[in-house]
């Protein structure tokens, strides 16, 4: 006989969680609070595990090796990004043309083409760019040339 597990769903977003600590972090991201430091250099993070991986770009270590390269990483997911370097797999494609990538963030990148939208506008002079990358180099005739002068650098991560 099998028993439903029980999961605990989020107010805010709707998203549903196997644990209570799970649906802690997840409620966190919508609050803001980041109750865990790093001891070394200061940030803050919703989730404990979250921390820990960020430790690692301080102590170097990378527990996740690729199996066929030997190549190692800090992250699970990151190892998983590069296998498919091996494998060829390119999951995520774009319903339009059928175009495949590996990673999730180049297919939204790639769909503004489809959807117009431009989400990163400039502050000076309200061109409006798909990736924000585009909007760095864009600023250089504002800037001089220096995109991330001291007094512009703000106005892209805010």
């Amino acid at each position: 006989m099998h028993t439903k597990e029980k999961t605990y769903e989020c107010n805010e977003c709707g998203k549903s969680f196997r644990g209570k600590s799970d649906l802690s972090v997840n409620q966190r991201i919508h609050t803001g609070e980041k109750p865990y430091e790093c001891s070394i250099c200061g940030k803050t993070f919703s989730g404990k595990s979250h921390l820990s991986v960020h430790h690692r770009t301080h102590t170097g270590e990378r527990p996740h090796e690729c199996r066929r390269c030997g190549k190692a990483f800090g992250e699970k997911s990151t190892l998983i990004v590069h296998q498919r370097t091996h494998t060829g797999e390119k999951p995520y494609k774009c319903n339009e043309y059928g175009k495949a990538f590996t990673e999730k963030s180049p297919l939204i990148t790639h769909q503004r083409i489809h959807t117009g939208e431009r989400p990163y506008e400039c502050s000076d002079c309200g061109k409006a760019f798909s990736k924000k990358s585009t909007l760095i180099k864009h600023h250089r005739i504002h800037t001089g040339g220096n995109p991330m002068s001291v007094a512009n650098v703000g106005k892209f991560f805010m």
